[in-house]
């Protein structure tokens, strides 16, 4: 089964007098998301696991994307309303060597286990990948997982806005993946805009987690 990893576009309107409408669509949310997962011993700097994959936009990435369209001080002129954390989980269904595909329903981590910040201010690439202190359409979130931080058989992941600024208030949406309902007001919840699960890695007490989740718009 072939998941796209584009989400909906969103439209634009015109209405003239005589009652014609015009449409256009206009581009809304990242187009595309690939993470680099780089797990290493803390102490030797032995890599232990490193790779690059792509993943799905959520349905709910439209949802968060049009919301700091319309408004970006929505919901909280406090925080920041974009994306701002990074969730690991040990829920990914099926095989732990070969989980389902992520679908661009999930609303939620199944097994959410740990959620952190990301380090510094996300970083600007360019076409070739290279680090640039201007706005691209390429942007690096990182988020670090220390020795004794997200221990456990990990296989799924998750980019989000959160409702609170403490890592350890989760707010999810309990809906989806399956019967998604996109009638539901997000109001005070978790939005995940980009999920993916991969063959189970399994993270010692004793290792650093880096994960750098690239978004193209």
């Amino acid at each position: 089964m072939r998941y796209d990893e584009q989400i909906p576009s969103g439209r634009q309107g015109l209405k003239m007098g005589m009652g014609l409408f015009h449409q256009e669509p206009m581009g809304l949310g990242p187009k595309k998301g690939r993470f680099i997962f780089d797990l290493r011993d803390a102490k030797t700097g032995e890599v232990l696991a490193h790779w690059e994959q792509d993943n799905v936009i959520t349905l709910d990435a439209g949802i968060l994307f049009a919301r700091l369209s319309r408004d970006s001080l929505d919901p909280s002129s406090a925080k920041s309303n974009g994306l701002n954390m990074l969730g690991v989980g040990t829920g990914g269904t099926g095989n732990l060597l070969s989980p389902d595909a992520p679908q661009v329903t999930q609303r939620r981590l199944n097994n959410e286990i740990s959620r952190k910040e990301f380090v510094g201010t996300p970083q600007y690439r360019n076409a070739d990948g290279v680090a640039v202190s201007y706005p691209t359409n390429i942007v690096d979130f990182t988020t670090t997982f220390g020795e004794g931080e997200a221990v456990g058989p990990l296989n799924e992941m998750g980019l989000m806005n959160t409702a609170s600024l403490n890592p350890e208030i989760k707010n999810p949406i309990d809906n989806g993946p399956t019967n998604y309902n996109p009638a539901i007001d997000v109001t005070g919840y978790d939005l995940m805009a980009n999920y993916l699960t991969f063959s189970v890695v399994s993270k010692p007490s004793t290792a650093v987690l880096t994960i750098t989740w690239r978004l193209t718009f």
